[in-house]
């Protein structure tokens, strides 16, 4: 593959006996913008020098802006099949680390060549002005990140996409199962779980065993995009501290972290357009998180209980 000379495109020449046939091939292409403003800040934004010289970008972007493989863009799969993807790195400055949050490439075309140099691969680097080709089997259905792996470009610059893969679950695979056992602090000891599926035997906590779980869950979980204060980035991911989203319903907070949400919201008269992955944790651990959400970053919403988490999941 080959950077155009316009620093923003591929172009393929593909070998004249074509490559192995794949289900899917999609393009990425990943890019830097250096703004006057700040990262989601409104308004036409002119280039900043400044900022290029020293590499630190406002917005590490695939296929051009932030989102551009998110909501209806989001590139799509069903189980079982192989995807190839052709990636390309404009630069003009950071090198790609990337990678499928959840899944490995079976097949790493390195440098854009036409011969297979690598398997089994989990982030595979691409210099500015360079490009790759990765392909591998989607397995198990859900919602895929793909990320540059120099994490904070993702989740706070913009270098974030999404595969949707469909199809029937594969427990003998990935059962969606995180822990065995929840650790409580200060003599609460370790307490078993045995949960395979939801409705399972699960855990009663208290409220202070709650928060505890809670807090740990949401740093795993939800800190990275929400931030560790709960007050999330503007235009990209809604705050949690003092939401008037919340606030107005803190119930429904309990379907979006089951089934996640995807649909344009506003918080605190502020519109956010992306897209919040379903979180698969047991009802307690649900009830935990949110418990910890609720009162935390100076909300004071209430607890929430696993019968209620119980009741919303009966209702879907």
């Amino acid at each position: 593959m080959h950077i155009s000379n316009g620093m923003y495109g591929l172009i393929y020449v593909e070998p004249k006996e074509g490559l192995p046939p794949v289900d899917h091939e999609y393009y990425v292409f990943q890019s830097e913008f250096y703004t006057g403003g700040s990262y989601g800040e409104g308004g036409l934004q002119p280039f900043d020098m400044a900022e290029a010289l020293r590499e630190t970008p406002d917005y590490v972007v695939f296929n051009g802006s932030v989102g551009a493989l998110t909501e209806a863009n989001a590139m799509t799969a069903n189980v079982g099949e192989t995807i190839r993807l052709f990636v390309g790195n404009g630069g003009p400055n950071l090198i790609s680390s990337f990678h499928v949050i959840g899944e490995q490439f079976d097949v790493v075309y390195q440098e854009g060549g036409t011969i297979a140099t690598q398997q089994n691969v989990q982030t595979t680097l691409i210099p500015p002005g360079g490009s790759a080709i990765v392909e591998f089997k989607v397995d198990v259905p859900g919602v895929y990140h793909v990320v540059d792996h120099s994490i904070f470009r993702a989740f706070n610059k913009g270098a974030l996409g999404t595969l949707v893969v469909h199809g029937d679950p594969q427990p003998e695979i990935y059962t969606g199962l995180q822990d065995a056992a929840v650790y409580l602090p200060e003599g609460g000891g370790i307490q078993e779980i045995i949960i395979i599926e939801e409705e399972g035997p699960q855990p009663v906590l208290n409220y202070a065993e709650k928060m505890e779980v809670g807090r740990r869950l949401y740093a795993q979980n939800c800190a990275a995009c929400h931030q560790p204060e709960g007050q999330g980035i503007t235009g990209a991911f809604p705050p949690l501290a003092g939401s008037d989203y919340l606030l107005q319903d803190p119930e429904a907070a309990i379907a979006i972290v089951l089934y996640g949400l995807s649909v344009p919201i506003q918080v605190n008269s502020v519109a956010y357009d992306g897209v919040m992955p379903a979180v698969h944790l047991s009802d307690t651990d649900v009830a935990s998180i949110l418990t910890f959400v609720m009162n935390s970053f100076g909300n004071d919403l209430g607890e929430i209980s696993i019968e209620k988490v119980l009741e919303v999941r009966s209702q879907q």
